[in-house]
């Protein structure tokens, strides 16, 4: 049977290999706002021991009462008050070997929740006054970190953007800077720019609340236009 196809010219075949290809750039970007606190949490309580475990109840209950009936009087409403640990527990002694029961240890602690920070110290110290002999936590806060939470992601949105444009202009290909995805990496939880160490409680605790700095982190995915010279680059990228 004769051959009737016709010859093709050298250089007109064309693979795939060959086509411009979209490909993506996937970047990571952060944004970083710093924040003053305007809301305190404080641990406090009381800690009484005895030997009869009715009086040890007994002296903690007394104190806790006086504690929450101060912070009520200072403006400190019934639902910034919570307890949040309430144990009682046997006290031993070590003698010669033998364990030997030397009474009962009551703790109660509350979460007090101060909605002014300038107050904190002056609410500190007056639980002590009133028999707390536990304050084991204050922690500085936001009452609506939301709002923070958006501009940092909007800062870290820029950066991602600004990620992706170096890279593009460093391979030479174009890019759209409306993301393909993003995707969220982190929960913007508040944090405090330095640790803070609390010195024992004395008469007007100077407390002093510091910064705080709220962050979001997100990853992004940029789609890089092809072009004849960039085409090589259209594989994704990631940085």
């Amino acid at each position: 049977m004769k051959d009737t196809s016709l010859p093709i010219p050298f250089g007109s075949m064309s693979s795939a290999a060959d086509v411009p290809t979209r490909g993506t750039v996937s970047v990571n970007g952060e944004g970083v706002v710093n924040a003053q606190p305007d809301m305190a949490l404080v641990t406090l309580g009381a800690i009484t021991e005895n030997k009869d475990l009715t009086a040890a109840q007994q002296a903690n209950s007394a104190a806790m009462t006086s504690v929450i009936n101060g912070l009520l009087q200072m403006g400190i409403p019934n639902e910034n008050i919570k307890t949040v640990q309430y144990t009682i527990d046997p006290v031993y002694d070590y003698q010669d070997g033998k364990q030997l029961l030397r009474g009962y240890r009551v703790t109660h602690l509350l979460q007090v929740t101060i909605p002014q920070i300038s107050l904190v110290g002056q609410i500190v110290d007056q639980a002590v006054k009133n028999g707390a002999n536990s304050v084991s936590n204050i922690q500085f806060t936001l009452a609506h970190p939301e709002a923070r939470y958006n501009d940092a992601l909007s800062l870290a949105i820029r950066n991602a953007q600004q990620k992706a444009y170096t890279i593009s202009q460093t391979i030479g290909a174009p890019i759209n800077l409306l993301p393909q995805k993003i995707r969220e990496t982190s929960q913007g939880t508040p944090v405090p720019l330095e640790p803070v160490a609390y010195a024992k409680v004395a008469a007007a605790t100077p407390i002093e609340a510091g910064q705080l700095q709220v962050k979001a982190t997100i990853n992004a995915q940029f789609s890089i236009e092809p072009t004849s010279e960039s085409h090589v680059f259209s594989k994704s990228i990631t940085y």
